[in-house]
């Protein structure tokens, strides 16, 4: 049961309704996820969805890039929909089930692309430590810029906004989604 009243349109004010729109016909396709919770809060709701869309689909990075990091921030945080949601979405993108099963262990996975292995390790470090490491921020940045450097800090910090609306709402994970396996430094 979730925190958040799931709202129906006729429940909506005049501006939860017309932010409700502008993300239903947007890349998203629905109000869905966090967003059944931050429609209580239309004026952020607006905002959130705005930077999710640029994260996900304008950075220039390939699909199956952007979706480590967001992978690696609902582990950190536990978040069963976030991962449910977005372990699919990868699949889909064409990243490995062996880098998806690693990530969900909080393992570092064995096979990766360079560039996998560049966004996973400044991802990682970030969610976990707070801060990339010098030499995983330089390698990085050598690769991609540093404007998507700042993309990248911007999925971490979105997504672990996004994990604490829906770990604080109680939503229920996609129907058929397996919980993430628990790892021993989680309090």
């Amino acid at each position: 049961m979730s925190r958040f009243e799931t709202l129906q349109r006729e429940q909506m004010t005049s501006r939860q309704r017309e932010v409700a729109d502008v993300i239903a016909s947007g890349p998203r396709g629905a109000l869905k996820g966090p967003f059944l919770a931050l429609i209580h809060n239309p004026e952020l709701a607006a905002k959130v969805q705005a930077l999710g869309e640029h994260l996900r689909f304008d950075t220039g990075l390939p699909p199956q890039l952007v979706e480590i990091p967001i992978l690696l921030t609902a582990r950190r945080w536990s978040s069963d929909y976030e991962w449910a949601a977005h372990a699919r979405i990868a699949r889909e993108a064409g990243l490995s089930e062996a880098i998806i099963e690693a990530i969900s262990k909080n393992s570092r996975p064995g096979r990766m692309t360079p560039d996998e292995t560049l966004i996973h390790d400044l991802a990682h470090e970030t969610v976990w430590r707070g801060q990339p490491t010098d030499s995983s921020y330089a390698a990085f940045a050598d690769r991609f810029g540093p404007a998507t450097v700042l993309d990248v800090l911007a999925i971490c910090g979105y997504y672990s906004l996004l994990a604490f609306v829906l770990n604080t709402a109680k939503l229920p994970a996609p129907a058929g989604a397996s919980p993430l396996p628990h790892i021993p430094d989680e309090k």
